[in-house]
């Protein structure tokens, strides 16, 4: 088994996810994993950043698949005995102008962002290695789309109590309400995305009380953040920042010194922890 350290990125065979992977290899020490649900496309995005001089590794991952999360569970367990920084940035978002059916788009959406990144979470969590770091990349639409739920909703996200078990639920009945095409009655926002970023942002911090109960000792932080408006497939060529711009806060948590005792547990944009 190696006792080498080892990072790993969900979704980094482009846009933001690739941008975290080339500046983890400059400045993570230990072994650095590129992950995608295609493996052409994966070894692509490497072969890129070996031309670059750097030494990227592969591991084929589909999020949305359980069982390839296990393999790849499995495969780090068995290699390095752990894993010292998860970056959970595999993601999905339909185009303003999709045509695509509301209430497919919350299903599909809702699926890979918020129970996909839960199922990653649920299989590695408990490979996080003492002073590991994990990073849920989520956005500053889920605070957006906050305001714009019912007040109900609001107080029922924001509590520092709420389980997620609870959150699941949450989730299930907004796409449900989606279908039976009462969401908007029943005090969601008009926004799959944002609702599924929001349900990555309390989930951290869920995350975040149960490594506080459960492992303390060990100092593991866990955040989600904000990349900001990138130039990428999903948000367009007008989005103000570059994916190395993107990439920068992700990484900065990722990297937090080992002797750190937070962020955890909070929104993070540009560096800063946002008010939830």
């Amino acid at each position: 088994m190696s006792s080498t350290p080892v990072a790993l990125v969900t979704g980094g065979n482009k846009g933001i996810g690739f941008a975290i992977v080339r500046d983890l290899c400059k400045q993570f020490t230990g072994d650095v994993y590129l992950t995608a649900r295609d493996p052409g496309r994966g070894q692509a995005a490497v072969t890129k950043l070996q031309e670059e001089g750097l030494n990227p590794l592969f591991h084929q991952l589909d999020i949305d698949n359980l069982q390839s999360i296990r393999t790849l569970r499995d495969f780090l367990k068995e290699k390095y005995g752990g894993l010292n920084v998860l970056v959970n940035n595999a993601g999905i978002g339909f185009k303003v102008a999709d045509t695509t059916p509301f209430a497919i788009q919350a299903e599909v959406t809702m699926r890979t962002n918020f129970f996909a990144t839960r199922d990653v979470c649920t299989e590695l969590l408990p490979l996080i290695k003492p002073h590991g770091r994990v990073v849920n990349v989520s956005s500053m639409a889920s605070v957006s789309a906050l305001a714009r739920c019912s007040q109900d909703l609001q107080q029922k996200f924001r509590n520092d109590t709420i389980t997620e078990e609870e959150l699941v639920k949450l989730m299930t009945k907004f796409v449900e309400d989606t279908k039976n095409g009462v969401h908007e009655k029943e005090g969601w926002p008009n926004t799959a995305y944002g609702v599924s970023k929001i349900g990555v942002t309390v989930l951290s911090r869920i995350q975040a009380q149960m490594l506080n109960k459960e492992r303390k000792a060990d100092r593991i932080l866990l955040n989600a953040c904000c990349p900001g408006w990138v130039r990428t497939d999903m948000a367009g060529p007008n989005a103000t920042k570059s994916p190395e711009e993107g990439a920068e806060t992700p990484v900065y948590l990722a990297l937090l010194a080992p002797d750190a005792d937070g962020p955890h547990g909070h929104l993070i944009s540009e560096k800063k922890v946002q008010k939830w």
